[in-house]
């Protein structure tokens, strides 16, 4: 019987799943994990910065912060046929999701023509389409979801508590009611936050019961591990205890049973073994390639060697978008077990 999704959940019982002894734990993440998904499979996906730094925003962990000097080069929106070109290209090695992230507050009016024509040149391929572009208004939703989006990103990033210590830009309110216009437009929603910024452990379990008590669990929720970038406020500070960040993969699975749980920025500080109690703490889900925007992500090979070794493969499921690039996904992975560089777990 399929664990209940529920909407009513108390700071008190997440810090209560938050104190269980680790092995119980996980186990519990794993049982409701096998109730709502095939056990080893994990959904991947791509990403690609359609247009680089010079945000207003003041996001303390954020390199793409016009506030901050972090060396990186401002670019501006990418021209639709070289978005177009690379949709075409992900299409080619196997990628039917393709995900365009910009750094923005929000949208203005000017570029909507643009985006909009990105989503209905990458949706005519037959992909499916997924943008992170900041707040939006509810026009601005609807418009986007006419043009054939299917995905939109826009993180809590962390408790309504702490919030105020990393971003003061933008109020938590706003990132609710863009959440509500994603929603009210018809579009699933991604929806996740940072782990690693100085929080208190509170402060995560609140930031997982805001996920799981919004009226409807997001699609998918990806958990970030904080990607200390120097020049940021957040470039000092303390490492995350890995047993803390593989909690918090195993309470967001046991609060959100149906939501695709990504194990998402950070996993290039993470050793394999750390990356494999993730996904027996219920994460299936990763973004596959070497670059987050602008952050490093684990190389291809090193994706499809760790899959070989914990005979994971990539989900294959009719409604989910990344099946034609889980195949030729599948394929490298059983290339790999044919090198002499393969060995098996166990």
């Amino acid at each position: 019987m399929s664990t209940a999704i529920r909407h009513d959940w108390s700071l008190a019982e997440v810090n209560a799943l938050f104190a269980l002894p680790f092995n119980d734990l996980v186990f519990q993440a794993q049982t409701v994990h096998r109730q709502h998904f095939t056990p080893n499979e994990v959904q991947v996906s791509t990403l690609l910065s359609i247009k680089t730094g010079a945000c207003a925003e003041d996001c303390k962990y954020c390199p793409q912060s016009g506030h901050y000097n972090t060396g990186l080069e401002r670019e501006r929106l990418l021209e639709v046929e070289k978005v177009l070109r690379q949709a075409q290209a992900a299409k080619e090695k196997g990628a039917t999701r393709f995900c365009m992230g910009a750094a923005w507050s929000n949208p203005k009016q000017r570029d909507m023509p643009y985006l909009i024509e990105m989503v209905r040149g990458v949706k005519s391929m037959g992909l499916e389409t997924c943008m992170t572009l900041g707040m939006i208004d509810p026009e601005q939703a609807q418009s986007l979801a006419s043009a054939g989006l299917d995905y939109y990103n826009h993180n809590l990033d962390t408790s309504p508590e702490f919030y105020g210590e990393i971003i003061t830009t933008r109020t938590y309110q706003d990132r609710l009611d863009t959440l509500q216009h994603v929603r009210d437009a018809g579009m699933k929603v991604c929806c996740g936050g940072i782990l690693g910024m100085g929080e208190s452990a509170n402060d995560r379990s609140a930031l997982l019961m805001q996920l799981a008590n919004l009226p409807e669990h997001p699609e998918s929720v990806p958990i970030n591990m904080l990607v200390k970038v120097q020049g940021t406020p957040l470039e000092a500070v303390e490492d995350m205890d890995a047993f803390e960040f593989i909690r918090a993969i195993a309470v967001a699975r046991i609060m959100m049973p149906a939501s695709h749980v990504r194990l998402s920025a950070g996993r290039s500080r993470m050793n394999e073994q750390m990356q494999a109690l993730c996904f027996m703490a219920g994460a299936n889900s990763i973004f596959y390639g070497d670059k987050l925007l602008t952050t490093d992500n684990p190389e291809a090979d090193a994706d499809m060697q760790l899959f070989a070794k914990l005979g994971i493969r990539p989900e294959q499921r009719q409604d989910v978008s990344d099946e034609a690039h889980a195949l030729a996904l599948a394929d490298a992975i059983k290339e790999q077990q044919q090198t002499p560089l393969y060995h098996a777990a166990g």
